[in-house]
């Protein structure tokens, strides 16, 4: 079906209405009804957009990769973890889609409460553990989405840890959900910077990246066209320890590196975190995302693909990463504070242009 320009079909139409209710209610409760409404939407619409939309400026571009993304704004992984949505993340104007993280098997995730605002300081924290319906439920949904001839930007598969899997064994867990999935991504994301998973940072050594992304790249080299692949990492890794694993991880095969996931470290925050464990994203990650993003980008040259998330609220943020060296942005806590028109108000201003 077509996406729809009627008001009925226009996501921006249910934020209006719904912000206050689901600020009312719990953060959880809020993000699974609202992604409830996105889903039964993008079943009805493709969220296809028209060559005049600010979204496909031929000026916002970017060749990165091998693939063609019509602007630099990406949902980051997390926020649609099992792909129910994609066709309404395109129609807010996303120029890609990460899904996931998705993990081989099945699993529920960290015992509730596990998401939290923090409005004070425009973040979020989250202990969800990748609660996910698991790689054979999203094959199925991609197998779907596919065969509607949908997306039409990129989209990304973020892989995790099944928190059941011991860590010496998490190289086959992720290679299990990558011969489920390669096919059906444009790119694949392996995700060891997850702090609500346990023992999951500590493969985020120069030692288990090399092994890790080995592993992802056995089913992947064996498509007739073998995705690109990235390494996502932590914002509380030491600077020379993040460079280490981001050299080893273009050594071993990866186009680039996503910089950078939440962080532990709660220091300087308005809100009250007493007991409080996750991962903290939103505006506090902003700095020190950017400033590994820099490091890195210093380290490897301009070769590699970086995508810079953490933090993204306005124009100057988007600015920021791209001048730090990001050929790409994500973002989703911004948009959970913004609202869904915040992609294209970024869009539309010059800073989005800008490296």
């Amino acid at each position: 079906m077509s996406a729809g320009a009627g008001p009925v079909a226009e996501p921006g139409q249910w934020w209006r209405l719904l912000r206050p209710l689901l600020f009312r209610l719990d953060a959880e409760r809020a993000h699974g009804l609202a992604l409830a409404l996105a889903a039964r939407w993008s079943r009805h619409f493709s969220g296809r957009l028209g060559a005049s939309d600010v979204a496909r400026t031929p000026a916002l571009a970017v060749d990165a990769m091998g693939l063609r993304f019509p602007n630099p704004i990406g949902l980051a992984a997390g926020l649609d973890k099992d792909a129910e949505a994609v066709p309404l993340w395109q129609r807010l104007g996303f120029g890609f889609v990460e899904v996931g993280t998705v993990t081989a098997l099945a699993q529920p995730g960290n015992p509730r409460p596990r998401l939290f605002r923090l409005p004070a300081d425009a973040a979020l924290v989250n202990r969800m553990g990748f609660n996910n319906a698991g790689a054979e439920a999203m094959a199925v949904r991609l197998t779907r989405l596919r065969e509607r001839d949908l997306p039409q930007v990129p989209l990304g598969v973020n892989l995790g840890k099944s928190k059941v899997t011991p860590a010496e064994q998490a190289a086959s867990d992720y290679q299990r959900s990558c011969a489920l999935l390669a096919e059906l991504a444009d790119y694949l994301v392996v995700n060891i910077s997850s702090p609500n998973t346990p023992g999951l940072r500590d493969l985020q050594t120069v030692e288990q990246v090399r092994v890790l992304v080995d592993a992802v790249q056995g089913p992947n080299q064996r498509l007739r066209d073998p995705r690109p692949v990235l390494l996502k990492l932590a914002p509380d890794l030491a600077d020379a320890d993040a460079i280490a694993c981001a050299e080893t991880a273009i050594d071993a095969g990866c186009a680039g590196l996503i910089l950078t996931n939440t962080t532990i470290r709660f220091d300087g925050l308005k809100t009250a975190t007493a007991g409080m464990t996750g991962g903290l994203s939103g505006r506090p990650l902003m700095a020190r995302s950017t400033e590994l993003l820099g490091h890195v980008r210093q380290a490897l040259g301009e070769g590699p693909v970086l995508i810079g998330t953490g933090g993204i609220f306005a124009p100057e943020d988007v600015a920021a990463k791209r001048a730090a060296g990001a050929d790409l942005v994500q973002l989703y806590t911004g948009l959970i504070y913004r609202g869904p028109g915040l992609v294209r108000r970024l869009l539309s201003e010059s800073g989005a242009q800008q490296r």
